[in-house]
């Protein structure tokens, strides 16, 4: 039997807390789980407007370095164990100017501090990390150039990609400015497209924005012409079927079989795992039930470890 990649492909710092620890900082402080919360973790599905407040309820308490050094812990072990010399991953997403600026949080360079301790403590398991800052789609794309103002004078040498996520409201052409500039300073690109916007917002990313990476991208899948773009550009795909099924009401059954058969780079990721609990052991058993053949179950831990940026820092 196949074992699965040692690679995490797509996950969020601020998603990446333990339930449990979650729980526990709340009760110290008096607060109350939200009820969308806890339906989240108890793995029930709701529309991508009801996540967002469960999500930022519990990056709420992402505040010094310590606890940012405890995504990466927690991050770390949702991957399987070491075996036969194969690497392990993570290609991590963070957002800096919600955390520092927004919300005020903790301050840049307990950021960075405590990430640079968290992938110190990642290399220490055999773990290589690399992050890739986001941007709000729907903030705009003033906000866009704002997070590079923020990151792009002193960016650490293991931040090597901008993306944008969020809600799909504001057209990729609009933002081709700031994924520009971004690849300008030496990034790598990125997007959250056709995940909750239509599956045309994948080759918008690509056509128009010039990311190489999309994110979820599972609405491109009634589209041929953008899953044959995607298979010629070698465009590769982070697929994270939990977040998909718990986000996208309505999704059926899951398309990562018909993209894989497509010819389209798809590989697993956790995207919110402390939110939307799941591991890679779990996404790629939920990957297996969608009885995909060997070959495709090869090719999707194949994907995992050669389109990684962790391991081309």
């Amino acid at each position: 039997m196949l074992l699965p990649p040692r690679v995490d492909r797509h996950a969020h710092l601020e998603g990446s807390l333990d339930a449990a620890w979650v729980r526990q900082q709340a009760g110290r402080e008096g607060k109350t789980v939200p009820d969308t919360l806890e339906a989240l973790w108890r793995g029930e599905t709701l529309p991508f407007e009801g996540f967002i407040p469960a999500f930022f309820f519990s990056c709420g308490f992402l505040r010094g370095s310590a606890a940012v050094r405890e995504v990466f812990r927690a991050a770390v072990n949702r991957l399987p164990a070491p075996e036969d010399g194969q690497p392990r991953g993570i290609d991590l997403w963070v957002s800096p100017h919600y955390l520092c600026v927004h919300e005020k949080l903790l301050t840049l360079d307990e950021l960075w501090r405590g990430m640079e301790e968290g992938i110190a403590d990642a290399a220490a398991a055999g773990v290589k990390v690399a992050v890739i800052i986001d941007a709000v789609n729907h903030f705009g794309i003033r906000h866009g150039h704002e997070v590079l103002d923020l990151v792009l004078g002193n960016r650490p040498p293991w931040v090597v990609g901008f993306s944008t996520g969020g809600i799909e409201g504001v057209p990729f052409r609009e933002w081709a400015p700031v994924f520009e500039r971004a690849r300008k300073a030496g990034m790598r690109l990125a997007a959250h497209a056709g995940e909750n916007g239509p599956g045309t917002h994948v080759r918008d990313a690509i056509v128009e924005a010039g990311v190489s990476r999309i994110v979820h991208g599972v609405h491109a899948a009634a589209h041929p012409e953008i899953l044959e773009l995607l298979a010629e550009r070698r465009i590769p795909v982070d697929v994270c079927l939990t977040s998909n099924r718990g986000l996208i009401p309505g999704l059926g059954p899951h398309p990562l079989p018909k993209m894989l058969r497509a010819g389209v780079r798809c590989a697993l990721g956790t995207d919110d795992p402390g939110v939307m609990p799941c591991d890679v052991p779990g996404e790629w058993q939920a990957a297996r039930e969608l009885g995909l053949a060997v070959e495709e179950l090869e090719a999707l831990r194949r994907h995992a470890v050669e389109d990684a940026w962790c391991f081309k820092v």
